[in-house]
């Protein structure tokens, strides 16, 4: 009878030291409002999401995350049932919110009104996307870097553009130069992970951008092992099943005049000491150059669009360091093959597919997206951009790019690879 008793003691005192094991590691970011059943979230009724199979959650988690999962689940059930008083703070006061930023109101907003496609076509497209991906994934006569590794494989710093909302259970994968900011804006006003004057942001467009870009403003993949420890990855891969996950992609050639345009045509002191200086040094054979981008562009010293395509094409760039998150390939910024997406927008379609997405969210009572830029990088400047860059140049990029342009179902553009 005693070793019995001494047995259950020991049970007893061995799951105490793990529940405070557990609350050492989580800090305040998450814990509050870890949200493990949203509406949009799995596990789903059948048929109620396209594209995703209903019940494949809970099995395949080992018991490690299982144990994790029921025991946030159970201490946070007052918490889901509980009425969500903050969120009634986020409700939008007006229909057109207030441009502050001088940045902002020099690119300009489309405040016209858009037909929204009916909800059975967007989740037919979402079917056909979602499809694509799963397909070329699953091929294996497809394959591209870091395509077979496993998500345990991937370095917590590649995990750095999935950002985190707790409160909803939303994980955004967040591409440059792809409505991102907006994005951005969309999740810090959700997880209230910004605060002015002591209250959560309500609009996306009063939060200023040098905030919505700094890195500790939101809670991404990669800061886990700081937070949790050991019990990073068992977190993630909770969150990344029972969580809506969704990215944004563009159509990779327009992706990168739009990068180019944004971070060489404009005034970029960052830019220009990092990248400009050296192209123009490797690719255009100056010297002595100036020491600011106001000075370099004063005296008429630009980086062209040549210069940027060689530079990418240099075996040299990869192997001084990773390339740039504004034209690092999405396959190598958001894992398409060992993360399920739930949803995948494109800008090209972004006003139909950002309102259909908040709507699945059952957030869009609480914010509307920003409206779009008009004067947005379009598809059909393609051919003038590249009409100066060799035809060899413009086929070693397109396998460059290939992945992204596959993995998402963009046409491969034979007028430029072709004479």
């Amino acid at each position: 009878m005693t070793k019995a008793r001494l047995l259950r003691l020991s049970v007893v005192l061995v799951s105490i030291f793990m529940i405070l094991l557990i609350i050492v590691y989580w800090d305040n970011v998450g814990t509050a409002h870890f949200y493990l059943h949203t509406s949009f979230s799995r596990p789903h009724s059948p048929g109620a999401i396209p594209g995703i199979t209903a019940g494949e959650d809970w099995e395949a988690l080992p018991d490690v995350d299982e144990f994790l999962a029921k025991l946030l689940s159970s201490n946070l059930k007052q918490n889901n049932s509980s009425p969500r008083k903050t969120e009634q703070l986020l409700i939008q006061g007006s229909s057109k919110p207030a441009v502050s930023n001088l940045e902002e109101n020099v690119r300009g907003y489309d405040w016209s009104t858009h037909n929204d496609r009916n909800s059975l076509d967007q989740e037919k497209l979402q079917i056909e996307r979602q499809r694509t991906l799963r397909e070329f994934c699953a091929n294996s006569s497809f394959t591209f870097p870091t395509k077979e590794r496993s998500f345990d494989d991937i370095p917590n710093y590649e995990l750095n553009h999935l950002i985190v909302d707790d409160r909803h259970g939303i994980i955004y994968c967040y591409v440059p130069k792809v409505a991102c900011t907006n994005w951005k804006r969309v999740m810090i006003v959700l997880s209230e992970s910004l605060l002015d004057q002591g209250v959560p942001y309500r609009n996306p467009l009063d939060i200023p951008r040098e905030h919505v870009h700094n890195t500790s403003t939101h809670l991404t993949f990669n800061k886990f092992w700081r937070r949790y420890g050991k019990f990073s990855r068992h977190l993630m891969k909770i969150k990344l099943k029972k969580y809506t996950k969704f990215l944004f992609v563009r159509d990779p050639f327009v992706r990168l005049i739009s990068a180019f345009r944004s971070k060489f045509e404009l005034e970029n002191e960052e830019f220009y000491r990092r990248f400009a200086i050296p192209m123009l040094k490797l690719y255009s054979n100056h010297t002595n150059l100036p020491t600011s981008v106001s000075e370099a562009f004063g005296a008429g010293l630009k980086v062209t669009f040549s210069d940027f395509i060689q530079y990418l094409l240099d075996p040299r760039t990869e192997k001084m360091a990773p390339f740039n998150e504004h034209w690092r390939q999405v396959y190598r910024l958001c894992h398409p093959c060992q993360i399920d997406y739930d949803f995948i927008g494109k800008l090209e379609t972004l006003d139909e597919d950002a309102a259909y997405l908040l709507q699945l969210l059952k957030v869009d009572r609480l914010l509307r997206f920003p409206p779009s830029y008009r004067n947005r990088t379009a598809s059909s400047w393609e051919d003038n951009w590249f009409a100066k860059i060799p035809l060899a140049w413009r086929q070693q990029l397109y396998k460059l790019y290939e992945a992204d342009f596959v993995l998402f179902g963009y046409p491969k553009p034979e007028n430029l690879l072709k004479d």
